[in-house]
């Protein structure tokens, strides 16, 4: 009887994998060709680029033709070639000795110049100029490189330039660690400090009370810094490695301590400031004068970003006081829902503050530091704020969430008065709106689009949203023609049984739905934003190909991302290997349950970064859904990646949170197939962290696959990893081997 049983087994495992056809170098090669999709779309979105000070416009766009350069008058309604882009081409050839196609010119930082009579653009590594009468370019020199300084590396605050005084009678300056004035009358030089040393030094970044009578700067106390190492092995101009060295601070190490302290020029001396209730600091900065010259404000984020405050300084006596108090048992998102408006004349400040459950806007009187009223509010949040007019108390501002019936993470564009009255939605489309407002706010572009709904670009007037003109509206026949198929929206809900989780369903270009198809989850679970996509968007790099093999790709937003409201959010606190995988599973049951064709016992996941710790955290700790993980430049161990991204979601100090949540520490429970994928040189995620899994996974005797791109930085894999990344999910989740490479 069980020989039997093993016998109808195996039967039934031999015709489930013999009713998919085998994937072939002509799938590989459609899958390459989806990238064409991108070009198949014309008229699409235009760079727009308000003139300053003028209600007039100018765009690029990609047409039929190739690229088109238009200006557009937003009082007339006129429409214009915003040059002669064929004489203009010929006077660039002649000046550079170049061949460029007018309709293939890439002008970048384009800008008018001489009231509209010249541009100003770069090309061919040069800055250049062009009289738009006589069509002649002129050389304005080499195009200036930004050089190699890496995002992790400090700026030195005790060098700096001497600081004049507002009245230009003073100049101050650091020298030997303490701050020193200068008369620069009669060249009289007095030391103000006397206290500074290399171990505790004064700031050369000094602020002046606009009556010159007054100087604010931070002392600072230094921190070790940490580096991280690494080795290029094949680097281009020599044949020996390099040895590679970034600053970079991890949870946990030291920071700098800055004390704000404050100077009296008229009797030159100090005004001592009680810094010690701000020294636990993850950061202090800000330093800003009332326009009286009564005192200035600093910001004080916490270390551990549960308190964030804004105090003010007394100018005369150097009192401290605080004036708002951000507190949370979890976390402040101070990178990513930081507002923060001065109304100097009424002495308010516009505040935006997650307090009640989502981020809002309110406003605070400065004076006694109380709510004067909540400017906003509703089970929505405020995305970003465009404009605030001080003198009619109005805001211009983008939210998302509004709307029943519509997914809450499409931005529409919004104004308010400052005491919450006169709402306006001036883009009530129900799409994903993205506005550029021209200099004086009185008419904006507005671009709007779903995944399945190719974009119109319009002109509004801000004061009701009035469309004036429509400006492009996409043509994707050519699209159409080349077999592209739509995303597909999805809604189900959340582990919590009532909140709805919204994702996207991609479909290979010859989807049949009498066959079944493996699912891959394409995730990024980072907690700082959002990234399903919402507007249209035909050809997606990491995946768009990767469907073409023969798999149906999804990809939705779980709880503890960000967008929606705190509690939504702060699912994520202390515990990154959540990364929304109760509403991630279900979202994929429910689809499955109305779309047959998603096969559930073959489910693949892949991401980067964040990502890559994601994909590998989801074959560690649920194994029983998910089958296989392709992980690249993941930031395995949060104690091993960037301080102020890992801190903010998984606390400070250092607890053990931080070991529940490691992919190394957790890299014995491996059940399923796994290939990571690191550049070497990686310098936005330390690649020691993926290597540290993979010799965890090796003490546990567990098989694994690791590919390892010299002279890589962060990166998905480029076209090596993308194609190993390919071959790999071919193999664990159709059992087949992939076409040989060059076949």
């Amino acid at each position: 009887m069980k020989r039997l049983v093993v016998l109808l087994f195996l039967g039934s495992f031999v015709a489930h994998y013999a009713s998919f056809a085998q994937v072939t170098a002509e799938d590989y090669a459609r899958a390459d060709s989806t990238a064409k999709f991108g070009s198949l779309v014309y008229n699409a979105y235009a760079d727009v680029n308000w003139i300053k000070d003028k209600p007039v416009f100018w765009y690029s766009i990609k047409t039929s033709k190739g690229t088109e350069y238009k200006l557009v008058d937003a009082e007339n309604l006129k429409i214009t070639p915003a040059f002669d882009q064929e004489k203009l081409c010929k006077a660039l050839n002649e000046s550079l000795k170049k061949d460029y196609k007018p309709f293939e010119l890439n002008l970048r930082r384009l800008r008018f110049i001489k009231d509209g009579k010249a541009i100003a653009f770069e090309a061919g590594n040069k800055r250049l100029e062009c009289d738009l009468k006589k069509y002649k370019v002129d050389i304005k020199g080499d195009v200036q490189g930004w050089g190699n300084r890496h995002w992790g590396e400090t700026e030195g605050e005790y060098k700096s330039d001497p600081v004049k005084s507002p009245d230009e009678k003073w100049e101050a300056y650091v020298r030997e660690y303490n701050v020193w004035l200068k008369d620069l009358k009669s060249g009289t030089e007095t030391q103000l400090s006397f206290d500074g040393s290399a171990g505790e030094f004064y700031s050369g970044h000094m602020d002046w009370s606009p009556d010159s009578k007054k100087i604010a700067v931070n002392k600072v106390r230094p921190n070790e810094k940490h580096y991280i190492y690494f080795v290029e092995s094949s680097p281009k101009d020599q044949l020996q490695p390099k040895l590679e060295k970034r600053e970079y601070l991890k949870p946990g190490d030291a920071l700098p301590i800055l004390k704000p302290c404050l100077f009296n020029v008229e009797d030159l001396k100090q005004i001592p400031v009680n810094s010690q209730p701000f020294e636990n600091q993850f950061s202090l900065f800000g330093i800003k004068w009332w326009p009286g010259s009564e005192g200035f404000t600093f910001e004080f984020n916490q270390r551990g970003h549960q308190v964030y405050q804004v105090a003010e300084v007394d100018a005369e006596t150097g009192d401290v006081r605080v004036i708002i108090n951000e507190t949370s048992k979890t976390f402040i998102d101070y990178s990513g829902k930081h507002f923060r408006h001065d109304l100097d004349k009424s002495k308010e400040i516009i505040w935006a503050s997650e307090r009640d459950g989502w981020n809002h806007l309110y406003l605070i009187d400065a004076a006694t530091g109380k709510v004067k009223n909540q400017i906003t509010k509703g089970n929505w949040l405020v995305r970003g704020v465009e404009h605030v007019d001080d003198d009619n108390r109005n805001i211009i501002f983008s939210a998302a969430g509004m709307n029943k019936g519509e997914d809450p993470y499409f931005i529409h564009y919004y104004s308010i008065n400052f005491d919450g009255t006169g709402l306006k939605d001036l883009t009530p489309d129900k799409m994903n709106h993205d506005a550029t407002f021209s200099s004086d706010y009185k008419y904006f572009t507005d671009a709007y689009s779903t995944v399945d709904t190719p974009p119109v670009t319009v002109l509004r007037k801000t004061a009701d949203g009035t469309i004036l003109k429509i400006l492009e509206e996409a043509d994707i026949s050519d699209l159409l023609a080349a077999n592209w198929r739509k995303p597909e929206v999805f809604v189900a809900k959340a582990r919590d049984g009532k909140t709805d989780i919204w994702g996207n369903i991609y479909y290979p270009t010859n989807f049949d739905p009498e066959k079944t198809y493996p699912i891959i989850e394409y995730i990024y679970a980072g907690p700082q934003g959002s990234f399903a996509q919402k507007s249209f968007r035909p050809y997606n790099y990491p995946f768009s190909g990767l469907a073409e093999l023969g798999f149906i790709i999804v990809q939705m937003d779980g709880m503890g991302t960000s967008n929606r409201s705190k509690a939504f959010h702060d699912v994520c606190y202390k515990n990154l290997k959540d990364a929304g995988f109760p509403d991630r599973i279900l979202w994929i049951k429910a689809a499955a349950e109305t779309h047959p064709f998603m096969d559930t016992t073959r489910v693949g996941i892949f991401g980067g970064s964040a990502g890559g710790q994601s994909s590998t955290g989801a074959v560690l700790f649920h194994p029983e859904f998910y089958d296989v993980a392709v992980s690249s430049c993941g930031c395995h161990d949060n104690r091993m990646d960037k301080m102020w991204w890992n801190e903010q979601w998984m606390g400070y100090p250092i607890g053990k949170e931080y070991a529940e949540c490691s992919n190394v520490d957790n890299a014995y429970r491996l059940q399923g197939d796994l290939m990571l994928i690191v550049g070497e040189v990686d310098d936005n995620v330390d690649p020691a962290s993926t290597m540290q899994v993979a010799d965890a996974l090796i003490k546990a005797k567990k098989d694994f696959e690791l590919v390892v791109l010299p002279g890589s930085n962060h990166t998905l894999g480029g076209d090596y990893g993308e194609h190993k990344r390919r071959d790999f999910f071919v193999k664990t989740l159709y059992n087949q081997l992939p076409p040989k490479w060059g076949k």
